[in-house]
């Protein structure tokens, strides 16, 4: 093994990885005062931003099947932190008191990582390599 760039740096798919596990690192020092995962504090974000919202539209949101929402959808709840509401054969999401009062620090958690990266990488570098590797993603889908 030779020092500097790895041998797989020109592979899209090594260098997404990487970077994906660099930012889950981030993320999760971020959120941890939380006591929540990124990606639960991001469904529960989305459900205090539009409460009454559909698993499904939460799902789209976040770009993840309804199977993963629906598992990251049963700790929110376990937690007591959101609410389903039957209507018919669909649910609508509420947060509850306690998921409503958390929002302020999930936002300020997601405030500090887009701070943590911006530094790293620069502001304009990081809104350009979002925009990029959200594109490619979209691209991508099957």
């Amino acid at each position: 093994m030779t020092e500097g760039k790895s041998i797989f740096c020109d592979c899209l798919y090594f260098s997404a990885n990487s970077l994906a596990r660099n930012l889950t690192r981030l993320a999760e020092e971020s959120f941890a005062p939380t006591g929540l995962a990124p990606s639960h504090a991001f469904a529960l974000m989305a459900i205090n931003r539009v409460p009454g919202v559909s698993p499904s539209e939460v799902a789209k949101e976040m770009h993840m099947t309804p199977s993963t929402i629906t598992r990251f959808l049963d700790k929110l709840e376990k937690k007591g932190l959101i609410q389903r509401i039957s209507e018919g054969k669909s649910s609508r999401l509420h947060p509850t008191q306690k998921g409503a009062a958390l929002n302020d620090d999930l936002e300020n958690a997601w405030r500090h990582l887009l701070s943590e990266y911006n530094a790293v990488l620069g502001e304009q570098a990081a809104a350009g390599l979002s925009g990029v590797v959200y594109d490619a993603s979209e691209l991508l889908k099957e």
